[in-house]
């Protein structure tokens, strides 16, 4: 018999449960009971779902109120001093761990975030110990609800990866997370073992940092690592998942280790297979093949799963072989049922969470023997129409893109021309403040933008409310004197959705959500076809701005990589050819805004570098094509027109000579809570373009003093001492923000800047 497993599932809720519970907690509108009751809910909602798709093995402990790195962290006991002597309750040191707190005479700043998780501070002080027994607690709850799980933990040595040095570190610059590896191992095998006394028979430990580059001594560490976990808890079968990428030379000695079975990712790297079933073949391994996406919302191609996995069970046998999931579903919508407006003939492309559980468990009743005919013919139909969609392809957007020719792709002078031609227009002070774009997305604008959308409200009323609300926002800058003004983007919903619903190729959800980070939530669009602008998408409302005020006024565009990366792409064609194609509408729109009087442009590019393959081998290929979108898309304005763009999550040095190639005027990077390493780098490194360090952190609703603000404003220009721009601006947009909490913070950062250019000038 082959078993069906689900390596995770979205924590969410099918409508938002968690995110609207745990805000109201924030908001003291919800107890402590009160919020860990909609959890204990929605995690037995979970677990029931699962079980009637017909999944055998069935996750727990991958549930949070947060993020589950964050879990790792709170369970081992891996929190920064600053945190542990705070005088909070878990709950409030937890939360306060990823958003920071400053309530009640605590003032405390929130860990660094990088790609959508909190990365753990470990030195070489750090004490492990089992600070709370979450992964034990939930598999009790699910059991006593009648339902066998298997737990999943971060594995030791990917969660280790995953940190940075701690603040508290004496010698920071030789300090190996690593090095702590032997002290975290024996307090892991403690909660296995615990795990085992409460009846648990298996566990899955993530390790998906066996597909990332390795170092010469990984697999001994593995090895090591691995050989103590199962002597401290044999009665556990472990299954090591890894997933996002391929093995390589690392399934190696990974198959010479003492686990039950090893799962792989089938989605992004099928061309893996065959050398890990070459691996696997001798040892007495379980292999579970991760066949339907954890990452895409298309149905999967079922026959040719089962091809796939009758190949693997001719040379293992079917009790070696387990099908599943590539990974958590986590990244996919709850389900399908919640969507009522998709075309039928499209919603039957679509396979959210739910129904990717359905697709496992078919695929293993399939291969078990069992009489599935109706649901594989149905997916059959489902596939071929689908690609029979697909062939419809847009002439005119395969021409364009066709024609684009090398010259395109560059501004028309170097950037030492246009930064002069730049400062003879705006006469810009020294130390120039902006923001990255959003205000924040009130509870007025979101109730207006429903209304609207329902009908209950008039294009012409709920226009001349965002007139109103970009009123406001300018009028607010203004006053604190910020130079380079935005219009704040009450008009828009998300930075990728917005444009994508301006854009021909698109088709979006009602309640396709998935999580970003913490309660921030996103309805990513999905490319189905080819993609074009029929109409100017932004100029309206920058224009409507810019006859506000007699000072410049930035428009205000995300990036083509990231509405791609932050998207759920089209399986049939690749991402180069989708990401060129909206970079030739962002283009037009660029252009646009320039002819409108908008002469100071930023094109976001945040998730440029999160969409790096994991393997350097693979980057180069990867950024050549983005940054090629990037300034396909940016080099058709003249010298005059400033080019902004925004990064998050920047760690540049590995990848430095592509960010310069973007060539971009000015570029804002997110550095609030990053060393000065970031920036050394561009010192180091003779940066020429103006540059933008963000000043305070945004995911946090703490409010810095003057001084912490001066302070990391003189950090930043001890790194960069050769710079004639520094610009002052956040740390990235400020749409999750309330207006109270914005207005402090940005009158202190002009008054930053002030103070800067007095001192400078004296």
């Amino acid at each position: 018999m082959t078993l069906s497993a689900a390596l995770g599932y979205p924590r969410i809720g099918p409508k938002r449960e968690v995110k609207k519970a745990t805000e109201a907690y924030w908001a003291g509108k919800l107890s402590a009971d009160e919020l860990q009751k909609v959890a204990k809910e929605q995690r037995l909602l979970r677990w029931q779902t699962l079980q009637q798709q017909g999944v055998d093995v069935i996750p727990s402990g991958d549930f949070t109120l947060y993020d589950h790195v964050l879990d790792f962290n709170n369970t081992f006991n891996i929190i920064p001093k600053r945190f542990a002597d705070a005088q909070l309750s878990d709950l409030d040191r937890y939360f306060a761990m990823g958003r920071g707190h400053q309530k009640d005479g605590v003032d405390l700043e929130a860990q660094e975030m990088q790609n959508h998780y909190i990365k753990s501070e470990v030195s070489s002080s750090t004490q492990f110990k089992l600070n709370n027994l979450k992964p034990v607690d939930e598999f009790v709850e699910a059991k006593e609800a009648g339902i066998v799980t298997r737990p999943v933990l971060v594995g030791p040595i990917t969660a280790l990866l995953l940190g940075k040095v701690g603040r508290d570190e004496p010698n920071p610059a030789s300090f190996d997370p690593l090095s702590l590896l032997d002290k975290l191992v024996p307090v892991y095998g403690e909660l296995l073992q615990k795990l085992q006394q409460a009846g648990a028979t298996e566990v899955q430990i993530d390790e998906p940092s066996l597909v990332m580059d390795s170092t010469a001594n990984l697999g001994a560490q593995y090895q090591a690592t691995f050989d103590a976990l199962a002597k401290a808890a044999p009665g556990l079968k472990i299954t090591l998942a890894t997933y996002f990428g391929r093995l390589d030379k690392n399934v190696e000695f990974v198959a010479k280790l003492p686990i039950d079975t090893l799962h792989i990712d089938l989605d992004r790297a099928a061309d893996q297979l065959d050398q890990v079933v070459e691996a696997v073949k001798p040892t007495s391994l379980k292999l579970s093949l991760g066949l339907v996406s954890g990452r895409n919302i298309w149905k999967n191609d079922l026959a040719a799963s089962l091809a796939t996995a009758k190949k693997v069970i001719d040379v293992l046998g079917q009790d070696r072989v387990v099908v599943a999931t590539s990974s958590s579903l986590l990244h996919t919508p709850v389900t399908l049922a919640n969507e009522s407006r998709l075309k039928p003939e499209q919603k039957d492309w679509f396979s959210f969470a739910t129904e990717k559980a359905a697709e496992v468990a078919t695929l293993a009743k399939a291969l078990s023997g069992a009489d599935v005919s109706a649901a594989l013919d149905a997916n059959k139909q489902s596939i071929q129409a689908r690609r029979d969609f697909e062939k419809n392809s847009d002439a005119a957007v395969r021409e364009r893109l066709s024609k684009v020719t090398p010259d395109m792709y560059d501004r028309k002078s170097p950037f030492a021309q246009r930064i002069a031609a730049q400062d003879a227009v705006y006469k810009l002070p020294p130390f120039p403040t902006t923001t990255i774009g959003s205000f924040p997305q009130t509870k007025e604008i979101r109730l207006a933008r429903s209304k609207h959308t329902k009908g209950e409200l008039s294009t012409e009323e709920y226009e001349k409310f965002l007139e109103n609300e970009i009123k406001h926002a300018v009028e607010f800058q203004e006053e604190i004197d910020i130079d380079l003004l935005v219009h704040g983007e009450a008009e828009r919903n998300d930075m990728s959705q917005y444009f994508g619903e301006q854009l021909q190729g698109f088709v979006f959800t009602e309640n396709a959500w998935v999580q970003s980070y913490g309660s921030r939530y996103v309805r990513p669009p999905i490319v189905v076809s080819d993609v074009s602008r029929p109409t100017p998408m932004t100029v309206r409302w920058s224009s409507y701005a810019q006859s506000l005020t007699k000072r410049p006024m930035k428009g205000m565009l995300t990036g083509p990589v990231t509405i791609l990366n932050w998207s759920f792409p089209r399986a049939d064609i690749s991402k180069e050819v989708q990401c060129k194609q909206l970079a030739l509408a962002l283009r037009d729109e660029v252009v646009d805004l320039e002819k409108a009087g908008i002469f100071a442009i930023q094109v976001d590019e945040p998730a440029i570098r999160e969409g790096l393959p994991l393997r350097q081998v693979d980057w180069n290929s990867y950024l050549t094509w983005a940054v090629d979108s990037f300034k396909l898309a940016t080099a058709g304005v003249e010298d005059r027109t400033q080019v902004h763009s925004h990064f998050c999550y920047s760690d540049f040095g590995t990848i430095f000579e592509h960010i310069q190639r973007l060539d971009a005027d000015i570029i804002s990077i997110e550095a609030a809570k990053s060393d000065l390493k970031l920036l050394q780098v561009f010192q180091a490194k003779g940066y020429a373009n103006d540059i933008g360090p963000g000043l305070f952190d945004i995911h946090s609703p703490r409010v810095p003093s003057v001084e912490e603000m001066k302070a990391r404003a003189e950090a930043f220009l001890s790194a960069l001492p050769d710079k004639k721009h520094i610009w002052i601006g956040p740390d990235c947009g400020l749409k999750t923000r309330e207006w109270p909490g914005v207005k402090e913070t940005l009158r202190r950062m002009v008054t930053v800047a002030k103070q800067l250019r007095a001192e400078r000038a004296a």
